[in-house]
């Protein structure tokens, strides 16, 4: 069985909502104005396209400075950045590495990405697969179809967890077992025939 985690939210807490937070205060302007700069409205969504790896966090901020008026020296998705791992999944992992190959599934940006890998916290996976090297990001079923195919595996042959239900509806619609993920003891249950 392959095992595909989610990383924020699921293997670290989520710190997605934070960050937006935290990045408008630092900004002096409101989280729906960040929003509204940010384009998610108009069908110009600079966030969705630093996710899906066709901008850099560099080229972000120069955008959104142009279209702000704000001139933003720093990345701010960095800065603001500090996720918590959560010990009980990352136990749940290990156990289930003893038996199966156990991979990363998860929409990130390279600001995001850098931060993880530079504290080690995808160490715990057999493989990585990040949204910014996918071109593609949850929930696009073409995510989970480019896991399968670099893992030769079907998907009726893999298991999927996540705390989005829109992304866990997506990968079952496809034939992939899914966890909505609450609480590390109810991932622990739903696993353990595998464990």
């Amino acid at each position: 069985m392959l095992f595909i985690f989610d990383m924020g939210g699921v293997v670290t807490t989520t710190a997605g909502k934070d960050v937006f937070e935290k990045t408008a205060e630092s900004l002096g302007i409101s989280a729906e104005r960040l929003f509204e700069i940010n384009g998610k409205d108009s069908g110009d969504d600079l966030f969705e396209q630093l996710d899906n790896g066709l901008i850099t966090s560099k080229q972000y901020w120069k955008i959104f400075s142009e279209r702000s008026g704000i001139d933003v020296k720093c990345d701010y998705w960095r800065m603001m950045f500090h996720p918590v791992l959560n010990n009980e999944v990352c136990n749940i992992i290990t156990e289930l590495r003893k038996k199966n190959r156990v991979v990363c599934g998860t929409n990130t940006i390279d600001s995001h990405y850098d931060n993880h890998l530079s504290r080690g916290d995808y160490a715990v996976f057999d493989q990585t697969y990040a949204s910014i090297h996918l071109g593609v990001s949850k929930p696009d079923t073409g995510f989970w179809e480019l896991i399968l195919a670099a893992e030769n595996v079907k998907a009726e042959d893999a298991f999927f967890t996540d705390d989005k239900p829109e992304n866990c509806k997506a990968a079952a619609s496809i034939g992939i077992k899914t966890h909505l993920f609450e609480s590390a003891d109810a991932l622990r249950y739903a696993v353990q025939p595998w464990l």
